[in-house]
């Protein structure tokens, strides 16, 4: 590509876009700079609820790749590849996820996550590697992560993951009717032009961030993560996991402070089986079998019961 068609390439883009509303912004007090970017952050929601059937079914796919032992693995760059990176690490310890199970990689490498990479996300060379350094297969859910939709190293790692078999998904700011890319599910939250033009960690990122929550809760809830709504696939490993986990199994059977310690000791400190072993006065054996015979979900373990 040219220097000039690619100048026209970048002036489309709905992400590179002058916004009409915020002309005056070098002209404004902090006051009225911070009332002007509130007003168009109130936008993302909308937007991004406008997707809703999208990203359920790229939920789906991701539940189908979780109960086949599959991996998540997001992709993309900058903003973008930060947020990919953030939620998969976010995921151990919230749900108590295999590390390996969700992962992000970032153009650049991880010395990315903290500095900016110049160039790094014009690799497409780099972006195929990365999809077969991680062995990427068809139990695989590999999602690229791009404001602009166009990011070379993303379009490249998605290309080499559907020869490979992997379900597919983009998450971009960019228009439906301008995505041409083949992927399984596209989701497109059309946020408009920044309030500083070009600047995609504001609204696009924020838009990309609660696209990305809602994938990996929904999946990790459809495989029973949760109870109701609280987290119990939790082993109590630190200070913080030990009380909440006592808090959790106190919530949901009643018992006090010191005997919730005791059932999640019996339990092998997992706070699932815990629930069941006291709600049910099983022993921890069968109340793992009654775990692993409902796929994880406590609330079928239990029998239905509240």
């Amino acid at each position: 590509m040219d220097d000039r068609t690619r100048f026209e390439e970048f002036a489309r883009l709905a992400t590179e876009q002058r916004n009409p509303r915020t002309t005056d912004l070098d002209r404004l007090e902090v006051g009225a700079l911070l009332e002007l970017i509130s007003d168009e952050d109130r936008a993302v929601h909308a937007a991004v609820a406008h997707e809703l059937p999208a990203i359920a079914k790229a939920v789906d796919l991701v539940v189908q790749t979780f109960r086949e032992g599959g991996r998540l693995i997001y992709v993309g760059a900058g903003t973008s590849g930060r947020l990919g990176v953030l939620d998969a690490s976010e995921c151990p310890p919230t749900f108590g996820s295999d590390p390996e199970q969700v992962q992000g990689i970032i153009a650049g490498g991880y010395a990315a996550l903290v500095r900016a990479v110049e160039g790094a996300e014009d690799r497409e060379q780099e972006g195929e590697a990365a999809m077969l350094e991680k062995k990427v297969g068809p139990k695989d859910t590999v999602i690229g992560l791009a404001a602009s939709r166009r990011t070379p190293f993303v379009v490249a790692a998605l290309r080499v993951a559907k020869r490979l078999g992997a379900r597919t998904a983009y998450v971009t700011c960019t228009p439906r009717s301008e995505f041409k890319l083949d992927v399984d599910v596209a989701i497109c939250p059309e946020v408009g032009p920044e309030v500083l033009m070009g600047s995609t960690r504001m609204k696009a990122g924020t838009a990309q961030k609660l696209t990305l929550n809602m994938i990996t809760t929904a999946a990790f809830v459809r495989t029973g993560k949760a109870y109701e709504n609280m987290m119990v696939d939790l082993m109590a490993t630190s200070e913080k996991l030990v009380e909440r986990s006592r808090r959790t199994v106190m919530m949901v059977t009643g018992v006090d402070h010191e005997a919730a310690g005791r059932a999640i000791e019996a339990a092998g400190k997992s706070v699932k089986t815990a629930i069941v072993m006291v709600k049910l006065g099983c022993t921890r054996a069968e109340a793992e079998d009654r775990l692993r015979r409902a796929g994880g979900f406590v609330r079928t373990a239990l029998g239905g019961q509240a």
